[in-house]
């Protein structure tokens, strides 16, 4: 296998432009969000590198002046007072673009970060100066196999080139394993015969005669959002896609931009494609993901199993226990989830049980009635030994119903014991062990507030909502129950309200439900969340709705800001950031916080 440095010393300097007398700016971006028209750049990292040598680095944090989401925050470790007092952009890219003039720029994913750049440029009204763009992503499908490595992610290339800086989505950082995993492709490079700055372009740009050859399928597709569906000889659905531009967008599986190597196999095999037209990107989604849920073609990766789920559930017996069910049935019990995966919820098992004593064992266990000695787990503490008749059926009931509430409402009632255990073990540098219930604690405390989110949309029976759609019209959404039953757009110039009055009438019927504490989603979970995300966008407005919004006030939500610590400590390596301590909690009173839209 390569390693990661670079051996340029075999290259041909005969040829126009060696890669030996190349320089690179490798530049990495972190940013408040996906979108480069209305997001901001929050950090650049850049390094300068020719023949295998640095020549400098560039690195900054950027105010966005826009605040940074929770989310964002917990992936970058970037939160709104690290930025604070920051220089903006205005001031940082001619920086930047003086530290790249001449130089050929280089990104992991580069239609993202120049993408950001360009739009800076733009705002700025400053013109692009257009250098040579290079794409380890890219060039990594064209270079290795799915034998070596299992995708073309940062993160794996680096650790396949064994790269001397992990990438941890911190700017100066990531570039730095970026360069690293260029040279690493570069050598590699050399014994497929490409050794200039011209041939690697030309490497980069490949695109089979099968795929040229079927460019006519795109024909008669419109210019509309909606799903492409790519089918074979037989009318079987080989790959599901979408789009803001169909036509455009499947146009490019047959030019050199569509660089992976499984959709190129999937086009050869490709006789047609099919398309449903949507009235904005939203609904396009939606009904993706359906479509790969029913269809589960053999060309996607996600979403084929969305209907599959995991569960956490409390078991319906005298003294129940924490069982993991990969199906929540209609018998009464209490569930917890969706979770991930069976390790997601073997993890929340192991964090409750930290919390609460309830019984590991498998036995089923009536009142009154020893079935055997106590286990090892009531020796030490980890269990009040119901078997012994060690706690009657109501003291373990309180025990219980501190679960379910801390799952429904009050996540504190879970993370106090932990909290003062967390607390302990860190007083007597038991580091390690600390490190362990931290990392327990952020899984109890996202999955609280992932369920406790979903729980709040899919309870409303009717909810009525709309965004700017970029040309002065609305995106408008019916969503019933977690699940979307109606989209259309308002142009602008047509009143918005008779629009929504129709698309109610015209809407999918969806039947209602009792549960109001857990959650009964009439859709998979996958598409429930992706409503929430639609909804929680800067713009995005509340029209109607048949149920109050809310989520509980003292839940898991609340406690997203220890979360950031939590995540920034566990990539440092640290038992927790800055040695701070979970909130202290008084137990609150039930009632609820509204959430505007």
């Amino acid at each position: 296998m390569t390693t990661g440095q670079l051996s340029l010393d075999t290259l041909d300097d005969s040829l126009g432009e060696p890669l030996l007398a190349t320089t690179f700016v490798v530049v990495d971006l972190e940013t408040t969000g996906g979108a480069s028209g209305t997001d901001s750049i929050t950090e650049i990292g850049a390094v300068k590198v020719r023949a295998g040598e640095v020549l400098g680095e560039f690195a900054t944090l950027v105010d966005p002046q826009t605040p940074i989401s929770p989310f964002v925050s917990v992936l970058t470790g970037i939160t709104d007072s690290m930025v604070s007092g920051a220089p903006t952009i205005d001031s940082v890219l001619p920086s930047f673009l003086e530290f790249a003039a001449g130089a050929v720029l280089v990104a992991h994913n580069a239609p993202f970060d120049i993408g950001f750049l360009k739009a800076a440029c733009i705002r700025q009204e400053r013109r692009w100066p257009g250098p040579a763009v290079l794409d380890t992503a890219l060039l990594a499908r064209r270079v290795l196999t799915r034998d070596e490595v299992s995708n073309c992610k940062l993160s794996t290339l680096a650790a396949f080139f064994r790269s001397t800086t992990t990438p941890n989505h911190r700017a100066l950082f990531d570039a730095r394993a970026t360069v690293d995993v260029l040279h690493a492709l570069i050598g590699r490079l050399g014994g497929l015969g490409v050794h200039s700055l011209p041939e690697l372009r030309a490497f980069t740009s490949q695109v089979t005669d099968a795929q040229r050859r079927k460019r006519h399928l795109a024909d008669g597709l419109p210019h509309s959002p909606g799903v492409y569906l790519f089918n074979d000889a037989e009318g079987r659905t080989l790959y599901v896609g979408t789009s803001k531009d169909l036509r455009t967008r499947v146009r490019q599986y047959f030019v050199a931009s569509e660089t992976r190597s499984r959709m190129g196999e999937m086009v050869g095999l490709a006789e047609s494609v099919s398309s449903i037209v949507c009235a904005h990107p939203l609904e396009a989604q939606v009904r993706e993901l359906r479509l790969i849920t029913s269809l589960k073609p053999r060309y996607n990766r996600r979403s084929k199993h969305g209907d599959r789920t995991i569960w956490l559930k409390l078991t319906r017996e005298p003294f129940p226990r924490l069982s993991i069910v990969h199906q929540r049935r209609p018998d009464g019990a209490q569930y917890f989830g969706p979770l991930r995966s069976t390790r997601h919820a073997e993890q929340l098992r192991d964090a409750i049980h930290d919390a609460v004593p309830l019984r590991q064992c498998t036995d089923r266990l009536s009142p009154g009635r020893s079935v055997r000695s106590a286990c090892v787990l009531a020796g030490i503490g980890k269990c009040d030994a119901p078997c012994e008749d060690g706690l009657t059926p109501d003291a373990y009931a309180r025990l219980v119903e501190t679960v379910v509430q801390a799952w429904q409402a009050d996540v504190a009632l879970l993370i106090e014991p932990l909290r003062l255990r967390l607390t302990a073990l860190s007083a007597t540098q038991r580091y390690e062990e600390a490190a362990v219930l931290r990392d327990r604690i952020a899984t109890l405390v996202r999955s609280c507030a992932r369920m406790q989110s979903l729980v709040s949309l899919t309870r409303i029976a009717e909810l009525v909502a709309a965004r700017p759609d970029g040309d002065g019209g609305w995106e408008l959404v019916v969503i019933r129950h977690g699940r979307l039953v109606g989209a259309e757009v308002a142009a602008r110039g047509v009143p918005p309200m008779p629009m929504v009055a129709t698309l109610l009438e015209s809407a999918e019927v969806v039947e209602a439900t009792s549960e109001s504490a857990t959650l009964a989603t009439a859709a998979t979970v996958e598409e429930t969340e992706l409503l929430l995300r639609w909804l929680d966008q800067p713009g995005t407005r509340l029209v109607s709705a048949s149920d109050p919004w809310t989520s509980p006030a003292a839940g898991a939500a609340r406690l997203r800001s220890w979360l950031v610590s939590a995540d920034g400590a566990r990539r440092s390596a640290q038992p927790f950031a800055d040695r701070r301590r979970l909130p202290v909690v008084h137990q609150p009173n039930r009632s609820s916080s509204r959430i505007s839209a």
